[in-house]
């Protein structure tokens, strides 16, 4: 496969991070980058010390769509903050005619079903847009659809991840939609807490954030590869600190079902405590965005899910 040149929309931490690893690749670079502030575009590509030539911009995501025939694939690295917010974006795309491919590490299932919604329009285009293509989903779900081939019925799919940050003003968005999963919390009251008010909240918490039953996408991901009937049979949950780097807790997918001869057992994947959360999201990501240049190649458009394929290895 000839080299991949990539557009990143959103330069926070994940954005960052994969400047980083795209630097490792050779068959893959970021071209383009834009945030809320500006943009850059470089045919050379770009590496996060370029990213103080940042170009301020009213409209960063025009600027980047405007520069639509400069890249093959989008990473989209941008908040899931509100549901709205990245179909929103992909939109404009679709309405700039954009020919392309998508991944994301969309996380959220109602922002998740937003998107399949567009799945007619991406298709109309001949787009390829491979969602929920992180850590979870992504890397932990895919790994369920491979450990659900040793049964017949499957009863649970139970994901607990552990990240750790030595700073949480690195990942603000990230953290932002940890909250936004805590009881008491909503997208829209964490989209709006001040940089003061996610400190206090931290600060009372012992810089962690404890979060059970998530609204994570790879419950309907999961369905839709058809691993399980329901998304009740789907949980998802985890241990954020933000106060150091060390894992609080191993990242684990455990998948629990019955054999054709009627025993019940448990597949797991464990991901390395030394890998860390960039790590475990950019990669697969990247991964997908090979995959996605490969489906359109072959002349498969639409929306897609990371449960549907396999990540190709992007050398």
């Amino acid at each position: 496969m000839k080299g991949i040149k990539i557009a990143v929309l959103g330069a926070g931490g994940i954005g960052r991070a994969c400047l980083d690893v795209a630097a490792k690749k050779k068959e893959l670079k970021v071209v383009a980058i834009c945030d809320s502030s500006g943009y850059l575009y470089s045919a050379k590509g770009i590496c996060v010390k370029d990213l103080k030539r940042f170009r301020p911009s009213k409209d960063p995501i025009e600027d980047i769509i405007k520069l639509k025939d400069k890249y093959d694939g989008i990473f989209v690295a941008l908040p899931n903050l509100p549901n709205e917010f990245i179909p929103g974006v992909v939109k404009r795309f679709i309405k700039a005619d954009y020919s392309g491919v998508f991944t994301c590490a969309l996380k959220r299932t109602s922002a998740m079903k937003l998107m399949m919604k567009l799945s007619p329009d991406l298709r109309r285009n001949q787009n390829v847009y491979i969602a929920g293509c992180g850590a979870t989903p992504g890397l932990l779900s895919a790994a369920a659809v491979l450990a659900a081939q040793s049964f017949t019925k499957i009863e649970d799919v139970s994901i607990w991840w552990g990240v750790g940050i030595s700073n949480w003003d690195a990942y603000r968005s990230t953290i932002r939609e940890d909250i936004a999963h805590l009881p008491g919390y909503t997208v829209d009251r964490a989209k709006k807490m001040t940089d003061k008010e996610v400190e206090q909240l931290l600060s009372k918490r012992d810089g962690k954030l404890v979060l059970h039953d998530m609204e994570h996408a790879d419950d309907i991901l999961l369905k839709k590869a058809g691993v399980v009937d329901l998304l009740s049979k789907v949980s998802v949950g985890g241990v954020m600190d933000t106060r150091h780097a060390k894992k609080p807790v191993s990242t684990t997918m455990t998948l629990t079902g019955i054999t054709f001869e009627g025993k019940r057992s448990s597949h797991k994947f464990i991901l390395g405590d030394e890998t860390s959360m960039a790590a475990n999201v950019i990669g697969p990501a990247l991964g997908y965005m090979k995959r996605a240049i490969w489906l359109k190649k072959h002349k498969i458009y639409g929306m897609f899910g990371s449960t549907e394929f396999m990540p190709m290895v992007v050398r």
